[in-house]
């Protein structure tokens, strides 16, 4: 397991990085040569357009520009052909056409420009093709239209496509045939009758409508069989070539009639429309003449069918006078609102418009807006799209077909486009990992990733992205001032990008003449590019290629190119003189230059190296100003070790030296070495500095040397070979890549080496996200499982396996665990807490081919490629089997996380199977089948049977069952039926292979090959869908993360891409949203159409206020505020009916509401001009009000934990607690609470410590542990149903406050009022939902504030003399402190995650209000957030931040004047008094700062330095300090940390003793001495612990790293001395420790189990140990010499829980032996044996086994099965376990019957019989504990452990009993009855 840096360097700990926008790909603009234009207006260019650069002037292509006549289009020299293009002459038009004809469209074209790497530079708005179909044909049209931004959009119109799809870099139109005939091909070829037509295209309009891009220039145009051509032009103009001058003049039209060069002749006396078609897309709705319109046309029509359900403006078609040349459309507006669409209605009669209408009964439209139109325009809405076959095509009303408008009030809005963007990458590589360059301010680092080039910022994380490969990338190149980078991908012919480095646009795209490039280097200007790479036959190729134009519009153009017969490795070109170059390859060292458009080349004689394999160059670098001798040197590496110094002027060898791994650092190197004196470093990558050799092994070094190579200054070793190395500009900072795919740096000045970038070195087949830390595991084909963090993209573990490949993962939901499957057919659970293995299934046959586990973490599902499935118990942290059946998944399946699929319910679970055509159903917890669907006849039109691929759950709907097909569609099923409720269609051809749909079941996103589908699921009726590219090979597996606000791709790469989509707040379903209908408003369709855009956002939407009643005053304060956020809870609106329905009536209470304003400047301002800024806002006085507005956040799901340490995390418990105990009477309890072993370390300032007085109170669970430090006595304060969180004392020590946590039993947090010198709960106070993060007392004690948690986000204030709730708010982000002033009482502040916020209290009467101001985190701090506060002297205010910096503040002015680096990790703790600062982080450090000189500081404003500022003293203990309080003097102090530990710090002495320890986790037993002096104990963190008995203190602990301890023995009271006292523990290596007491020391190692061991025991006489596994084998072995001499395995296959020795005190019991022992198993089996070792003999004696329940009867934890030996009579046998009832069960061995039985509320978690009394102690998994005393069968019930109690264990006089609950060690006194 890897979970730290890849070399053995210190590792450097780099903040998250925030996502950035993904630059768009583009390509070169340049302008068109000065040619005479035909057509009207200006022909001619400026001669100044030439050299502009960009984009040419428009003005001399207005009005319109005929492109053929431009272009020359007869000589064939700015344009290209391609197949059957011929000139005809056409008998309706009468002039010359071209005619392109051919089967295949994409051999038979016209292209313009000629090449790719040319533009046509047309601005013109609108296109117009004069083109018409050939019969029974198919055509294509492609546009490439270029944005304002650079991005090239493709835009493709042909009657091949079927429909509508999209990209972010292309569109794609089908063209439609209508006819009258019933039956319509919406894809068909061209009627037999097809006429000329006029295309007009609005290029401006396509671009914003679909892409939400703005048009810059039409770059290229390509025409494709089959089709005539008359001609192309554009304009700005919006031409209509029906109108006549005189129409247009007379109605005033926007349109202008058709020049007479691009109309169509029409004969005398005729209309147009009768011989021709006009097809305007889209449109606008503008006005038309209201004449010509109502003559009819042939039965064949053109249309465009568009996407129509996108709820963007419909494409617009129409083929006759159809209000003559425009299309009559219902246009509908991007605009996003949370209420759902409505349907309008449209009046029946439309005014001011004189048309005929054949089919006036079409009166409803479907509309979101008219684009502004003034209601007459709705005259146009009648003309919509008909129905077809399923499909909705637009189409015209004189098709005869009747019309029917499209029910679009179903659907939503779509979401934004694009609804995804490209966030993180995790991946470095792909086709090489030597490409890796700096950027020229050193402050970035550029990579490629696959297809992907990333560049990322080295301080802050965040990454930029340069997308459009379309394979992986093969060489990279900056030049030197950072505005070209080049880049080539591996798919041959080799295609080259040149990028505008910081805009990210692609300027050129161009084929290289090379077959593959291997290598790119670039001149230092840019000006110059070199290339290499083979050619179709495998020779090497240098070319170069001049890029000084490319930026101004210019074209790429080749200056050189050679062929060569030597191999060339890596070439170079020299930075001092542009024309000179450099390569070497094996044998070979060639210096080049370019003079005069001709490459030459000539070779350094090498003389006896010439053999050598020489791996990289780097020419010498020379000081600014100053030459040094090295300056003109070349230096060249070989892979055996050489360094090869060359003079590049006198092209001779200087110097040659040999690099040995086993030389010493300090010796001097020979120049000359022979080969014979062993093999040296294989060197593959060197860089220079000025002064410095970098250089890179295969060994895995990174090596610094000087350059005489004398010695080695600096290494640092890497877990690879290294790659290539590369010296930052400054030479400060070396980067480094490896094989192995990590990508890093070596900061040389600190010696540190910090990690960039991890990748898998194969494709990703699967992932899971986990659900509270923001961690995400992915298992790959080499071999790994690595855990990721979501939040920095960095990798935490590495577990790899070089046999066996991982398959499948799934994080369970709730624990810290993870399953993991395995093609060798094992299922292995992973522990995050101790990175190991937790236990291991091996019931699969084949392949593990997918792993899913439920939503409530009950079971764990796993199948394989044998088609076996399996289910597991995953409920307790070690799953179990629970059952196995065969040939039920398909067995042909391969890895594949879709597979399987369970409800959101997690009652279904879905798979594929028992064949690949069928997907079945069945019930999660019986695998009862539910539903069986035959895949294959689902689509029946189909010719080859269909089969699924994935299935997948809707999260809304459990009854909805989605299932992917190979015939590229998703279908829709009924879960209970098996009706297909609805179909979705791929636009890739390609399988969806992974499917996941947000819980909102807004988004469905499929993986589709290299591509993602993402659909607009609500919309039913062909649903909108946006794909996206970036893999370059397909993808495995989608997932979003918890939180919904990511999505996250795994294929060769982990792509990270943010949703820029809001989540439903509405509590609607999405999947049925209701239609409603509008009615004739007027003024209500003016606001509809006048308040939307019809453009998609350019940001993420917030829910619109426009969907929410009327908002109170306090609402309106927000208005204009940039810095507001509101305290009402949105989320909540949908959730609880009561507050809707309030909210209607006008009657919710007014929430408090937090107003930011600017603040004041800074300096020494007087305090009242820092509160000018501040902003009054109400708060309700009665909390009863405020608990009604406040809805449970918590019942939607907690939001993600922020990274800080200080949040406070209840433990997972498998534990379900009862609500009420009923405890014995006061006095009359038979145990007392005598002592608590342990500290809460998860908890968070929860120990207070009052010097003064000596009172001391901390937490252990739910109990607050009050402990006098001079005797050791305790007082233990119960009343807390879950674990307590925090703790605050007030000032005159008289009251304390404790908070716990929400639980099963407790709907709120408890805050709990206790008297101290009483120690009695005086007031119970509750409001917050999860957790309470900290608590504060006022300094004058009348005020409590109480802060919730990251979940809850809370803050309430509390009045001390009342206990009433003065007032509560709501905050939009996690706050992580708070703070009373200790000099006035009325101001208090909080620190979190962006600000520092000032919260002023003010009284008028019984009301209380605050006045608020927030302050950003300064910008020196960078991405850190405030976790810690604390006050010093006034008015000083001290802040830890999370990158361990802590900033002053002045409160006086609102400002920050100091911050100094005060530790590596997060500060959670700060404590001040006087001129002494305390700081707690979670590096474990503990300091003291002198800060005496801060108050003078202060005065110096923003100029004030920190260097005053001095650390005096340091400690290190032993777990990050989450709480502490010390002195007056800061002398001595209490420190707690999470560890479990409570120490005592004195500064004076600088020392460190531990007051109160404990385990860290779980306890797994305890045992006693003989004598009572002292006890031991064993945990899960693999030590054991001696404790004095009588305090309670730690004496002695062993501790085995990496293992876990389960069991342990002390020696029986038979062996004698007490200084041969041993105590025997048992791991889970299977290995027995044996440790003496007296000596404290490892006495014996023994392995006689291979699995963990589970339980121990000696014999009576101490002189044999007994061991059990979970395996189910028994071991007998001798202490003293350490050989096992038996093994029994009468147990085998079930874990032994319990083994127990007694002496044998009964002759007849039919065997012989001196002594008794037994054996428990999980298979509720007992074995009873009778031993003699020293005779070797052991007889078993009764074999007991008890009936099982259903495991549904025990829900969670399962109860062990247990027995022992009655102490009181050995001749019975107790047992307890999961039986058929919940009972303890007395067994007689010399009666051979059950003699008594006695009832349990529960099933029995632990058991323990008093050696003293006839005592019984029995622990539950409700936290209860019970006490039965068996002579008057009476019962007793104790609470106070906070988890199930497993252990119960009485000492042996049975004075004491100790009981365990996870880490949690109560000691109780036996009083007695």
């Amino acid at each position: 397991m890897a979970g730290g840096s890849g070399a053995r360097v210190r590792r450097v700990s780099r903040p998250g990085s925030p996502g950035s926008e993904v630059p768009a790909a583009s390509v070169t603009r340049p302008h068109v040569e000065a040619r005479s234009a035909g057509g009207g207006g200006g022909s001619r260019r400026a001669a100044q357009d030439r050299c502009s650069g960009g984009v040419p002037s428009a003005a001399w292509q207005h009005p319109f520009l005929n492109v053929f006549r431009h272009f020359r289009m007869d000589e064939w020299k700015r344009s290209s052909k391609e197949g059957d293009v011929a000139v005809v002459t056409d008998k309706v038009l009468k002039s010359a056409v071209y005619r392109i004809r051919g089967s295949v469209s994409a051999s038979n074209y016209i292209q313009l420009p000629r090449t790719s790497t040319q533009s046509l530079g047309l601005t013109g708005r609108y296109l117009y093709v004069l083109f018409r179909p050939l019969p029974t044909k198919h055509f294509v049209i492609h546009l490439d239209v270029s944005t304002e931004d650079g991005q090239v959009i493709r835009v493709s119109f042909s009657n091949l496509f079927k429909e509508f799809k999209s990209s972010a870099t292309w569109l794609q139109f089908p063209f439609v045939f209508e006819t009258k005939t019933a039956r319509r091909d919406l894809a068909g070829v061209a009627p037999p009758r097809a006429r000329w037509t006029c295309l007009h295209l609005d290029l401006r309009d396509i671009l914003m409508f679909y892409l939400s891009r703005h048009y810059s220039h039409l770059k290229s145009i390509r025409l494709c069989a089959s089709l005539l051509v008359r001609n192309l032009y554009t304009s700005d103009l919006c031409f209509d070539p029906a109108v006549t001058v005189t129409e247009a003049r007379r109605a005033k039209l926007s349109v202008s009639p058709m020049p007479r060069e691009m109309a169509f002749p029409v004969p005398k006396g005729e209309s147009w429309h009768d011989h021709y078609i006009h097809i305007r897309f889209p449109s606008d709705g503008s006005k038309a003449p209201d004449t010509q319109v109502e003559k009819s046309c042939s039965p064949p029509e053109a249309v465009l069918l568009g996407h129509v359900s996108r709820c963007l403006p419909h494409p617009v078609a129409f083929g006759k006078p159809l209000l003559s040349s425009r299309s009559p459309v219902a246009q509908t507006s991007s605009h996003r609102c949370p209420l759902p669409c409505q349907v309008l209605s449209a009046p029946r009669h439309l005014p001011e418009v004189s048309l005929t209408y054949k089919y006036p009964e079409v009166s409803s439209v479907s509309a979101f807006s008219i684009r502004g139109q003034s209601p007459s325009a709705w005259d146009e809405v009648t003309h919509a799209h008909t129905e077809a076959g399923g499909r909705h095509v637009l189409a015209d009303e004189s098709s005869g077909v009747p019309m029917a408008l499209e029910d679009i009030g179903s659907c939503k809005l779509f979401l934004p486009d694009p609804v995804l963007r490209l966030k993180g990458v995790i991946g470095f590589g792909g086709h090489s990992t030597q490409w890796a360059l700096w950027t020229k301010d050193g402050v970035a680092v550029v990579y490629p990733c696959h297809a992907v080039i990333i560049v990322l910022q080295i301080d802050t994380g965040q990454q930029r992205f340069f997308l459009g490969h379309t394979d992986k990338v093969s060489a990279l190149s900056l030049n030197g001032n950072d505005t070209l980078l080049a880049s080539a991908q591996v798919q041959p012919p080799s295609m080259v990008r040149l990028w505008d480095f910081q805009t990210g646009g692609c300027l050129s795209l161009f084929r290289s003449p090379l077959h593959t490039i291997c290598s790119l280097s670039f001149s230092d200007s840019g000006a110059l590019l070199c290339g290499v790479g083979k050619d179709r036959h495998g020779r090497t190729v240098v070319v170069v290629w001049g890029t000084d134009q490319v930026g101004l519009g210019g074209e790429v153009v080749v200056l050189a190119k050679v062929h060569t017969d030597f191999d060339v490795h890596t070439f170079r070109i020299a930075c001092f003189d542009e024309t000179r170059m450099a390569s070497c390859g094996r044998g070979s060292v060639r210096l080049w230059r370019l003079r005069g458009g001709v490459l030459r080349s000539c070779a350094v004689d090498l003389g006896e190296y010439c053999t050598l394999e020489l791996t990289d160059l780097a020419f010498a670098q020379a000081l600014d100003g100053h030459h040094v001798p090295s300056a003109g040197m070349l230096f060249v590496c070989s892979h055996s070790g050489h360094i090869l110094e060359i003079d590049h002027q006198c092209m001779a060898v200087r110097h040659v030296r040999r690099l040995l791994p086993a030389q010493p650092p300090g010796a001097p190197l020979t120049e000359k070495q022979n080969f014979s004196m062993g093999s040296g470093i294989a060197i593959s990558s060197l860089s220079v500095s000025t002064t410095t050799c970098a250089v890179g092994s295969e060994d895995g070094y990174l090596r610094l040397w000087p350059l005489d190579f004398s010695s080695v200054l600096l290494e640092t070793e890497h877990d690879g070979p290294v790659s290539s190395v590369s010296f930052s500009p400054d030479g400060l900072r070396v980067l480094s890549t490896t094989t192995s795919g990590h990508l890093g740096f070596l900061d040389v000045p600190s010696r540190e080496y910090t990690v960039l970038a991890r990748s898998h070195m194969a494709p990703v087949l699967a992932l899971s996200t986990e659900q509270n830390q923001g961690q995400m595991a992915t298992v790959s084909l080499d071999h790994t499982v690595r855990i990721w963090d979501l939040a920095t993209l960095q990798q935490l573990y590495d577990f790899s396996s070089s046999e066996d490949a991982p398959c499948a993962i799934a994080f369970h939901p709730t624990m810290p665990n993870f399953f993991c499957g395995f093609s060798s057919g094992a299922v292995r659970s992973f522990s995050l807490e101790n990175s190991g293995v937790l236990v291991e299934h091996t019931r699969h046959r084949g392949a593990i081919t997918s792993l899913v586990i439920t939503p409530d973490g009950r079971f764990l599902f796993s199948s394989c490629s044998q088609g076996s499935l399996v289910q597991y118990n995953c409920a307790v942290s070690r799953c179990c089997v629970l059952r196995v059946a065969a040939n039920l998944v398909c067995q042909d399946g391969r890895p594949n996380p879709n597979i399987l699929a369970v409800s959101g319910d997690s009652c279904r679970l879905a798979f594929v199977g028992p064949s690949k055509c069928m997907v079945t159903v069945v019930d999660s917890v019986s695998l009862d089948e539910l539903l069986h669907v035959d895949v294959s006849t689902l689509n029946l039109a189909s010719n080859h049977p269909d089969w699924a691929v994935a299935v997948c759950f809707s999260p809304r709907n459990s009854g909805h069952l989605l299932v992917s097909t190979s015939s590229n569609k998703v279908v829709v099923l009924d879960a209970v039926s098996g009706h297909t409720v609805r179909e979705l269609s791929s636009v890739r051809s390609r399988a969806c292979s992974s499917l996941a749909l947000s819980e909102d079941s807004r988004l469905l996103v499929a993986a589709t090959g290299r591509t993602i589908t993402v659909w607009d699921y609500p919309t039913q009726a062909s649903p909108s869908c946006q794909v996206y590219i970036g893999h370059s090979e397909p993808v495995h597996a989608v997932a979003f993360t918890p939180d919904q606000l990511q999505l996250i791709s795994a294929g060769d790469a982990i792509f990270l891409w943010d949703v820029q989509a809001t989540p439903e707040r509405d509590g609607s379903d999405p999947e049925a949203c209701p239609v409603h209908e509008a009615g004739s408003n007027a003024r209500h369709l003016e606001d509809l159409a006048s308040g939307a855009s019809g453009l998609p956002r350019q940001q993420v939407p917030v829910p619109s206020q426009a969907s929410l009643p009327p908002r109170s005053t306090h609402d309106r304060l927000l208005e204009g505020s940039t810095g507001t956020f509101s305290t009402s809870d949105e989320e909540g609106l949908g959730e609880e009916n009561h507050v809707f329905e309030a909210f209607l009536q006008g009657q919710a209470p007014t929430p408090p509401v937090l107003v930011e304003k600017e603040a004041s400047g800074g300096g020494d301002a007087p305090r009242e001009a820092a509160k000018s800024s501040w902003t009054h806002a109400e708060l309700p006085n009665h909390h009863s009000q405020m608990s009604e507005w406040s809805l449970r956040s918590g019942k939607a799901g907690l939001p993600t934990r922020p990274d800080s340490y200080k949040h406070f995390t209840a433990r997972y418990k498998t534990s379900t607690r009862v609500k009420s105990v009923s405890l014995p009477p006061v006095g009359r309890e038979q145990l007392r609470l005598k002592a608590v072993v342990g500290y809460n370390g998860n908890g968070r300032a929860n120990m207070v410590w009052r010097p003064d007085t000596g009172f001391f109170a901390y937490t252990c669970g739910r109990l607050v542990v009050v402990e006098d430090l001079h005797s050791g006595t305790q007082r233990h304060w119960l009343g807390h149903p879950q674990e307590i969180s925090t703790l605050a004392l007030n000032q005159d020590g008289q009251v304390l406050a404790s908070a716990s946590c929400c639980g099963n039993t407790a709907a709120r947090c408890q805050i709990r009022i206790w008297d101290v010198p009483q120690g009695l709960c005086r007031h119970l106070l509750s409001h917050h939902d999860t957790a309470v993060q900290a608590v504060a007392f006022s300094p004058d004690d009348e005020f409590l504030v109480t802060l919730g948690d990251y979940a809850d986000r809370s803050l309430a204030l509390w009045s001390m003399a009342t206990y009433e709730l003065l007032s509560s708010t709501r905050l939009l982000e996690p706050v992580h402190g708070v703070a009373f002033n200790p000099w006035d009482a009325n101001e208090l502040i909080c620190v979190g995650t962006s600000a520092i916020t000032f919260w002023l209290l003010q009284h008028q009467g019984t009301d209380t209000s605050f006045q608020v101001h927030r302050e950003p985190v300064p910008e020196e701090l960078g991405a850190s957030e405030l976790t810690s506060l604390c006050y010093g002297a006034s008015p000083l205010l001290y802040c830890g931040s999370s990158s361990g910096q802590v900033c002053v503040w002045d409160t006086g002015t609102g400002h920050c004047f100091l911050a100094w680096e005060a530790d590596d990790g997060e500060i959670g703790v700060l404590l001040c008094s006087g001129s002494r600062l305390v700081s707690g982080s979670n590096t474990r450090r503990l300091r003291l700062w002198a800060v005496g000189v801060v108050p003078e500081l202060r005065r110096k404003g923003s100029s004030a330095r920190s260097s005053s500022v001095f650390m005096e003293r340091e400690l290190t203990l032993d777990g990050a300090v989450v709480s502490a309080s010390f002195d007056s003097g800061m002398d001595m102090g209490v420190v707690g940390t999470t560890a479990g530990t409570i120490w005592y710090v004195n500064w004076t002495e600088g020392t460190s003793t531990r007051l109160i320890s404990g385990h860290r986790t779980k306890v797994n037993e305890v045992v006693f001495s003989p004598s009572e002096s002292h006890c031991a104990t064993c945990g899960e963190d693999g030590s054991v612990r001696v404790w004095s008995l009588a305090s309670m203190e730690l004496v002695i602990q062993f501790q085995v790293l990496n293992q876990s301890c389960l069991c342990v023995a002390w020696t029986p009271q038979s062996c004698g001395l007490p200084e041969q006292q041993q105590v025997v523990a048992g791991y889970s290596d299977g290995t027995l420790r044996v440790f003496s007491i007296s000596r404290t020391a490892l006495e014996l190692k023994m392995h006689p189990h291979r699995s963990a061991l589970t339980a121990i025991a000696f014999s009576t006489d101490g002189q044999t140990i007994l061991s059990g596994d979970k395996d189910g084998l028994v071991a007998v072995s001798h202490p003293c010499t350490g050989m096992t001499f038996r093994v029994l395995s009468d147990h085998r296959g079930a874990p032994i829980s319990a083994i127990q020795s007694t002496s044998k005190e009964y002759g007849d019991l039919g065997v012989e032996g001196v002594e008794l022992w037994l054996a428990a198993s999980a298979d509720q089996r007992v074995s009873i044996w009778a031993s003699d070792w020293l005779r070797d003999r052991c007889e078993l004696l009764e074999w007991l086994s008890f009936p099982a329940p259903a495991v549904s009867k025990a829900p969670g934890l399962l109860p062990p099965s247990l027995a022992a030996f009655c102490p009181w009579d050995r001749a019975i046998l107790v047992c307890v376990g999961l039986g058929a009832h919940e009972e303890v069960v007395f067994y007689n061995l010399r009666q051979k019957q059950v003699v008594q039985k006695t009832p349990l509320p529960f099933f029995a978690m632990s058991l323990s019989l008093s050696p003293g009394a006839q005592l019984m102690a029995v622990g539950f998994a409700e936290c209860m504990l019970r006490l039965l005393d068996c002579v008057s069968g009476t019962a007793q019930d104790f609470e106070g452990h906070d988890d199930s109690v497993h252990l119960c264990r009485f000492t042996p006089s049975g004075r004491l009993l100790f009981t365990a609950a996870h880490n949690e060690i109560l000691v109780w006194e036996v009083t007695g009855p």
